[in-house]
């Protein structure tokens, strides 16, 4: 157990120890940040294969005094370095899938072109590679006995940490605060584009029994006939109706429970930072007008905590780089939050 005796929560971060400026090795921290540096597939701003950095940066800046979760960081909170194979894999395979998408957005046909079949083939394989760390990576450490949280990258890669948590708790649900539906099969004819991280949950995953989507406000027809048909196992709160449910005079509250009362006993939280406003997140990968503001989310989740259902893990995705920060910033203080809630929620 690590000695805090002599660490000063209320003074200055120090960069030279871990995110947040804690003293936590690894083996000692109860929760493990695992930073994932991947964004091949995404479809129109990139960056988020850097925020892990950015946000170890600007968690310096956190105060650690948390009265709501009776200072859980305590217990011990640590972030792996990001895995720079990881990385420059992405950089190289980001390149492939900038030129096929070109090339297809003109109308090319693709089986006449062996280059672009060959970078096609190289992401579906390398993405596929990628969901496998990721979950060997997410296994060992659920075997140790730790809190995992996953930072990405974009939302595509949850997927190997969504096998993991299915093989550790067995049944359990997804609350997915997004802008998106990431419902999509094989969106641009990537396999595991981050357009299709939940289909690709919901058809590999059978313990996953229940994905409830909250912020949603840009998806397809494609998606809306999936949710359609889904019984239910899909359950879409999307921004529009929850907004005119509140012009009608329902309280957050009220949707809030109701959004609970749909989750398993067991939950994992998506948090692709997209769902919230893009004034929160101007540099997120593809902003949607519209969305949350943090305190709702974080009231939800709470609820989650409160209600008696376990928060077994969570991932954040898609937080942008730029040149204020401010994204970072605010990713940081989500991890935060999260952070001490999934430790409150497994005393």
């Amino acid at each position: 157990m690590t000695d805090l005796s002599q660490f000063n929560a209320n003074g200055p971060s120090n960069p030279k120890n871990n995110i947040f400026g804690l003293p936590f090795t690894e083996e000692e921290a109860r929760v493990v940040i695992l930073p994932v540096p991947w964004e091949v597939t995404v479809s129109y701003g990139a960056g988020t294969s850097r925020a892990a950095e950015h946000i170890f940066q600007a968690s310096m800046q956190v105060d650690l005094f948390d009265s709501e979760t009776n200072e859980s960081w305590r217990k011990g909170i640590f972030m792996r370095q990001p895995d720079r194979k990881v990385l420059m894999k992405s950089d190289y395979l980001r390149k492939e899938a900038e030129l096929y998408i070109n090339y297809t957005s003109k109308g090319e046909m693709l089986e006449k072109n062996t280059f672009m079949c060959k970078s096609l083939r190289e992401i579906n394989e390398g993405s596929a590679i990628m969901n496998n760390w990721v979950y060997e990576q997410t296994r060992d450490l659920l075997a140790n006995g730790k809190l995992v949280v996953l930072l990405g990258g974009d939302h595509s890669v949850p997927l190997g940490y969504f096998k993991a948590v299915a093989e550790k708790h067995g049944d359990f649900g997804i609350l997915q605060i997004d802008a998106h539906c990431d419902l999509r099969k094989c969106y641009e004819n990537f396999v595991y584009s981050h357009a299709s991280v939940m289909y690709n949950a919901l058809q590999e995953i059978p313990q996953l029994k229940r994905l409830v989507q909250v912020g949603v406000r840009d998806y397809s027809e494609e998606e809306w006939e999936y949710i359609s048909n889904s019984n239910y196992q899909v359950i879409t709160y999307f921004d529009r109706d929850i907004k005119e449910r509140g012009y009608e005079g329902q309280t957050w509250k009220q949707i809030a429970d109701e959004i609970v009362s749909h989750l398993p006993d067991k939950v994992y939280i998506s948090f692709d930072i997209d769902g919230l406003d893009p004034k929160l997140c101007p540099c997120t990968g593809t902003p949607v007008q519209g969305g949350f503001e943090v305190d709702q989310v974080l009231y939800l989740i709470k609820k989650i905590v409160q209600s008696g259902r376990k928060f077994i893990g969570f991932d954040l995705v898609e937080v942008g780089v730029g040149e204020t920060g401010f994204d970072a910033n605010v990713g940081a203080r989500i991890l935060w939050k999260l952070s001490n809630l999934l430790v409150a929620s497994n005393p």
